[in-house]
This record gives structure tokens, sequence and C-alpha cells, in this order.
């Protein structure tokens, strides 16, 4: 038997350079959890005040058992392509433009798609309804199949055509929103203070430590 000493190195203790190599290490590991939650639940409350509701997905856990997620589709963050899109139904909810200031009242881009829904549907009396599928091999905004529906009847084209698009904003509205929480937990900022929060312990070239 034989006693091997080893010196191992918290974050603070390495080089720039190592640093670079741990923060390299640790951002291969973001994307691998479920850091989108927090997402998902924002844009399901506010689909919900929208009048929109998600299809809710089945999602196996760790552990082996089932929880259930909002049929929310993305891919990103550098290729063509790239986008996120969602699975559900749309119907009018009144004091929807009211209800979502209140909830997110510096948010203008979301002001607008509420006020551009509720000018749609008093246009309309009220009764348009849409279904959303996804479509095709990507995950951005124009891959779904939207079925507008007027009262019992297929909404005209134009009309169609109008709703679509406010519902596709809205998606695109959540793949920034998931665009910029990736970028802030792949930032140096929040790399550096995972990293010491943990306590994780590296080599002297910043290669993650291994027993």
């Amino acid at each position: 038997m034989r006693e091997v000493t080893r010196t191992v190195y918290l974050f603070d203790e390495l080089s720039d350079k190592a640093k670079e190599t741990a923060r390299d290490w640790f951002r291969e590991g973001v994307g691998t959890d479920d850091w989108y939650e927090a997402i998902y639940e924002d844009a399901a409350k506010i689909g919900e005040i929208l009048g929109i509701k998600f299809k809710q997905r089945p999602v196996q856990t760790v552990g082996g058992t089932t929880r259930y997620e909002p049929a929310i589709l993305f891919t990103g963050f550098s290729s063509q392509g790239d986008g996120a899109c969602f699975e559900g139904s749309y119907s009018y909810a009144k004091g929807c433009a009211v209800a979502l200031k209140a909830y997110a009242p510096q948010d203008e881009k979301l002001a607008q798609i509420a006020a551009d829904l509720v000018a749609l549907q008093k246009a309309n009396g009220y009764k348009l309804t849409a279904t959303v599928k996804h479509s095709g091999h990507y995950y951005h905004s124009g891959s779904t199949d939207i079925e507008v529906c007027k009262g019992d009847d297929y909404a005209p084209a134009d009309l169609e055509q109008e709703l679509k698009d406010i519902l596709r904003r809205f998606m695109d509205w959540i793949y920034r929103l998931l665009e910029s929480e990736y970028e802030y937990l792949i930032s140096e900022e929040s790399v550096d203070e995972n990293i010491r929060c943990n306590e994780y312990e590296f080599e002297e070239d910043g290669r993650r430590t291994r027993f």
C-alpha cells in the first residue's frame, strides 16, 4: 500500500488561464438540468392571463416518477432554425390586458400582444379560438400548425393569419426569455458565483478534481 498526496485548488487560487478551464467545465453542464423550469412557469402564467392554455406533457424524473410541464419546445441558441413554440389552445380571456399590466407592468412587448388580442377579439365578437400543434423538425414559432375558428366555423384566411401572427409573437417572446436566462447562466459572473458557492476543487491547470 502507498499513500499519495495531491494538492487541490479552490477557484480563487487558480491562475487566470486555469480559471478559464474551470469555467469551460462548468458551462458544459449548463443545459443538462432543468434550468428552464422557472421560465416555463412564468410563460404558463402569462399564457393563462392571455387566454392561452398550454398542453401538458409528461416528463420522466431521475427517480423514476412522472411529472408534467407545459408543452413548450425550443432549441438554442446560436443555430439557424433555433426558436421556441408551444402546443395548446387559445380563447378570449376577459380583462387580459389589465391583468397582464398588473403582472408584468414593464414589458411593452407583452402589453402589445395583449392589446392586439383584445382588439382582434372585439372586432369579431369575442368568438375567436385557436388550437396550436407543433409541426416539422424545428421548434421555432413558424414550425406550428394553428387552426383558427370563429364560433362554430373556420375563420377567413386573413383573420386566421392575423391571430397566428399574434400567437407566434408570444412564442418568440418565450424564446427571448429563454435565451436571456441561458446567457446569464453561462456568463462569467454567474459561473464564478456558482463555482465558489459549491466550493468545487480543481487541479492546478483548472481541470475538475477527480478522486
